[in-house]
């Protein structure tokens, strides 16, 4: 039988085994097979980790922004040049299609081509002679060792919307990704070596709780970025903000689609197919909730139907529309909604068990299902499922399907569908969301905005990339300065005097 290869931690510019014994199975969710065993580190694994970055620091702090700057377009040719490498570790350890996993990447490039900004980004304020002979100015100074914490839906595109701004900034990086597909993490890892950065200033450890804890309640760590469900994230930040450290966790998601009578349906039924199923429904962006004001459900479930009939599902390598879910246990969790579904009355119009696909029946299948007349007492209406599960929820109007979506817990992502500009301009300012689509189902910002939810959707500081994520890898510091005239003392001219 042949060993599986173990995936290490990067440390110090290099691969590193770590103290701790344990590893976790990486699985192929196309084939259900166990691929690889990743290390999970230890307490004293992570905390070596974070010494390594903080011996780093001050040398990358004082590295000048035009060093910085080059490293950094090195990465993000490198990055581009080989984007293709990386796609194929996401679709082998994820599961998501490769043209998925291309979107995904293209997505974090945006981020890195934004952290290329950096010199404007940080520049301070200036006030000249605020009082007689003192001047006052703002720098924009880095914060010491920053720990990120990644989910496994987009294993390359979440790390990209920290560690590029961070780096930038002239922080140094301890990176947690997930377990479940770790190896993205450390071929970034490897080409920002590649590329000209320092070693120690950009560390991966993979783990489980243990290695989240330790980055969440080590002094030396300045700041906690997240991304996962919205338990964790709400432990992620009380646990760090407990022990002093800047936090943004963002949360979990139950996305609704408002389709109001006058919108074009075969638009709203393409962006519902494509937000409720690409990815495997496994984003916290997705579309997870049709809003239909009546009389417009029937027609669009037809047309959503129609759609789903051709997708094709299987092997992300073979050219297939939508993959496995990322684990058994989680495709079992996930396709258990649809007994719930049926055992609260809803109406199941397409149950994605037991399809055909392309690939190995072992993979973690499960194909795009769909609900009708979903109660929202129900918990497939109430809970985040995280698959390629799209309910439809009919209301009478729009202040019914407005007011139903006000009162979810989350806040993430939303969209209107409509051709009333009126009925859009109201909705983007009575939505309680921090992300708003008008006919956009997947209204993610570009880079250069900022990415974050509302209520249970975010916990922390402030949200990611863009603006926000500069000012949160950064701090300001205010300097008032005054300095004597050279009349005052006569002006000293720096030459050798004679006794």
């Amino acid at each position: 039988m042949t060993e599986l290869p173990d995936i290490n931690h990067w440390i110090a510019g290099a691969a590193a085994d770590g103290q701790s014994t344990r590893t976790a199975p990486v699985f192929n969710p196309a084939t259900g097979q166990v691929a690889k065993n990743v290390r999970l580190a230890s307490t004293a694994d992570v905390d070596a980790a974070i010494a390594v970055a903080l011996a780093a620091y001050p040398a990358w702090r004082d590295t000048s922004q035009a060093r910085r700057q080059s490293i950094l377009f090195n990465f993000r040719e490198l990055l581009n040049s080989r984007k293709g490498e990386l796609a194929d570790i996401l679709t082998a350890e994820h599961g998501k299609v490769t043209a998925d996993a291309l979107g995904e990447i293209q997505r974090g490039l945006e981020v890195v081509e934004f952290a290329l900004g950096m010199p404007h980004l940080s520049k301070g304020d200036y006030s000249e002679n605020v009082s007689t002979g003192v001047d006052v100015y703002t720098l924009k100074q880095s914060l010491g060792v920053v720990g990120i914490i990644s989910p496994f839906n987009f294993p390359a595109m979440v790390p990209l919307w920290y560690f590029p701004i961070a780096i930038a900034a002239g922080n140094t990086v301890v990176l947690k990704p997930s377990e479940k597909d770790p190896s993205a993490s450390n071929w970034m890892a490897e080409l920002f070596a590649e590329a000209g950065l320092p070693a120690g200033v950009f560390n991966v450890v993979h783990g489980d709780k243990e290695a989240v804890d330790a980055l969440l309640v080590n002094p030396d760590v300045q700041a906690i970025s997240f991304v996962g469900s919205t338990p964790i994230a709400k432990y992620i930040y009380e646990t760090a903000a407990l022990h002093g450290k800047r936090v943004q966790a963002l949360g979990g998601a139950k996305n609704h689609m408002l389709v109001l009578p006058d919108a074009d349906l075969d638009l709203a039924a393409d962006a519902a197919v494509n937000a409720g199923f690409g990815s495997a429904g496994e984003r916290c962006m997705a579309i997870s909730v049709i809003v239909a004001v009546e009389p417009v459900a029937d027609e669009l479930i037809a047309k959503i139907t129609e759609r789903m009939s051709g997708l094709k599902v299987g092997d992300g390598m073979r050219g297939t529309d939508m993959g496995p879910l990322i684990t058994k246990v989680h495709r079992d969790k996930v396709a258990s909604y649809i007994d719930v579904a049926t055992a609260d009355g809803i109406d199941v119009v397409v149950d994605g068990r037991g399809i055909e696909v392309d690939g190995d029946p072992s993979g973690f299948w499960l194909g795009p299902t769909l609900f009708d007349k979903v109660g929202t007492d129900s918990t497939v209406y109430q809970d985040e499922i995280f698959g390629p599960v799209l309910s439809v929820v009919r209301v009478g109007s729009y202040t019914e399907g407005l007011d139903l979506m006000n009162r979810s817990q989350y806040g993430n992502g939303t969209a209107i569908f409509t051709n009333d500009g009126g009925a859009a301009r109201r909705f983007q300012n009575e939505v309680q969301c921090g992300m708003v689509g008008i006919n956009v189902p997947i209204p993610v910002p570009v880079a250069y905005h900022s990415f974050g939810g509302w209520k249970n959707s975010l916990f922390g500081d402030a949200k990611a990339y863009g603006p926000a994520g500069v000012a949160f890898y950064t701090r300001e510091k205010a300097v008032t300065s005054r300095w004597l005239d050279p009349s005052h003392g006569g002006i000293n001219l720096g030459f050798p005097q004679n006794a």
